[in-house]
């Protein structure tokens, strides 16, 4: 049985899925900090980290089961970081390519890994707060 939150009308996710959220969080985080920790930069280490893509392969296999809960936008706040992240990584590539787009891409490696770390402190702070994480107008 589904319990609804009086003041907000939204279902109120079981303890499990929170507990699951938590993990995705914090595989995401020990992705990131191998790239702060190890000769990998943060976002290199993120998105091709086992720990990130296993965050991915859960966000996208249990999205269903936290729908209609402040969850369901952690989940999507997760996703959303991790193919953003990959875009930014391949446009550094296509930099990398043009030689001229060397140094620019460098300045990218730290500005999109700041913003991935960023987002993942971001959203746990949140989720440890049982608040959910702003979506963007569809």
């Amino acid at each position: 049985m589904t319990e609804i939150d009086a003041e907000t009308g939204t279902v109120i996710p079981s303890e499990g899925h929170v507990r699951l959220t938590h993990l995705i969080y914090a595989l995401h985080a020990f992705s990131a900090l191998t790239g702060v920790l190890t000769a990998a930069v943060i976002v290199t280490a993120f998105l091709t980290g086992w720990p990130s893509i296993a965050a991915v392969i859960i966000n996208y296999v249990k999205r269903p089961d936290v729908r209609g809960t402040y969850l369901e936008t952690h989940f999507s706040w997760q996703i959303r970081t991790f193919w953003w992240a990959l875009l930014w990584v391949v446009i550094m590539w296509l930099l990398v390519l043009t030689v001229i787009g060397i140094p620019l891409a460098w300045v990218m490696v730290v500005v999109v890994g700041l913003w991935v770390l960023y987002r993942i402190i971001r959203g746990w702070l949140a989720l440890l707060d049982g608040k959910p994480m702003p979506m963007p107008n569809p």
